[in-house]
């Protein structure tokens, strides 16, 4: 295996225990969920949700959406897996195994729960912003970083052609 694939596969691991941790951390050691929020800043508070939908409470179907949505994204996580297991650039690698360690971090609530457990806020004045998890935050980073390398990367120019 080559050391981008390897790397991708350790930082999935690392994320999906640093989600796991910190989201038994909020539920049985802060008791999040018996208290509602805990404003930590101006701008932050860590507030409970009970995320029945995909990412960041989008299409919430309730308890009727549990499989389905465990299923799709489990079939996304695959996916992301077999990419990763042929990828050979270091930050795309790096970038699926965000993906992968995320999903991975949420199909595990799914599972286990009925639901992700959500809750970092981030808010400005009353401005609020969605309520999501270090999952979320990975998934989010990685697919950020796939799309401006996608974006950015300087395509190959076919041979003949002026420079």
């Amino acid at each position: 295996m080559i050391a981008a694939r390897r790397n991708g596969l350790v930082l999935a691991l690392i994320i999906f225990a640093l989600d796991q941790l910190a989201k038994a951390w909020i539920v049985y050691t802060v008791h999040l969920q018996d208290q509602g929020s805990i404003p930590v800043t101006d701008w932050l508070s860590l507030t409970w949700v009970q995320n029945r939908g995909i990412s960041m409470g989008l299409l919430n179907t309730g308890d009727s959406g549990r499989w389905p949505i465990t299923i799709v994204t489990a079939g996304i996580a695959v996916a992301v897996g077999f990419w990763l297991a042929r990828e050979r650039n270091r930050a795309d690698a790096l970038a699926l195994g965000a993906i992968l360690g995320g999903a991975l971090g949420n199909i595990a609530d799914r599972v286990r729960l009925g639901y992700v457990v959500d809750f970092v806020h981030l808010h400005v004045g009353y401005r609020s912003f969605y309520v999501f998890n270090v999952a979320d935050a990975a998934i989010t980073l990685g697919v950020v970083v796939l799309l401006l390398r996608g974006v950015l990367k300087p395509q190959p120019r076919p041979s003949g052609s002026p420079s």
